[in-house]
Formats: structure tokens, sequence, C-alpha cells
């Protein structure tokens, strides 16, 4: 009967920590610039991930201004706050956080096709 209690499964979770380590937005501090496709040939540019205690607006403002194009923050309720830009400005905006000194290079994730 000992032998039975020994192969008996215990109540361990196989992905318990594979859940702690992607539980939240922004995991291992990683900004994530994302593409969306809207219609046709229109695209939208997400940037999400950013520090709380940056100024969204102001980043978002200079943003703007240096690729002459529109944008918002949005709040989401999953993500937090995210910075939406018109067109295709992934390479663009990464290069302006790196410039900045927001962000190191190395926690930049560009995704997209």
């Amino acid at each position: 009967m000992s032998d039975f209690d020994a192969q008996t499964p215990s109540a361990y979770d196989p992905f318990a920590d594979a859940n702690a380590e992607d539980s939240g937005a922004g995991t291992k501090d990683y900004v994530h610039i994302r593409i969306q496709q809207r219609n046709g040939r229109k695209s939208l540019t997400t940037v999400q991930g950013l520090k709380k205690e940056f100024s969204y607006n102001k980043i978002l403002k200079d943003l703007k201004k240096e690729f002459c194009c529109n944008g918002t923050v949005v709040q989401d309720p999953e993500l937090g706050q995210v910075i939406q830009l018109q067109g295709d400005q992934r390479k663009n905006v990464s290069t302006f956080l790196v410039q900045a000194g927001i962000v190191k290079k190395e926690s930049i994730k560009i995704h997209g096709f």
C-alpha cells in the first residue's frame, strides 16, 4: 500500500513557474513595439511596457513632432497605458527611445510582419 501512495500524483502545477513569469504586462521590463493592420495600406504602431514614472503624454508629443504623425495614449485594462501612432513607426520609435535614454536597446522587442 505504501508503493501506491508513492505513485499518486501530487498537486504540483507544472505551469506555475511560467504563469508567475508571464503574469503581468511588460514582463521582464521589455518595451513591446507592435504594428496592427487597419484597412488597406493603413497601419497603427503601438508602444507598450514603458515604466510608469515616465509621462506618456510628453513622450507622445515628442514622437508626434519627430515623425510628423498623429497619435494618442490609450488606457487598456490588461496592458495599462499604450501609445498608439499612425503608420509603421516601429524602427523610428525604437531608435528614438534608445537615443532619448528612455530604454536600453536590449529591452526593446519589435513585433510584426
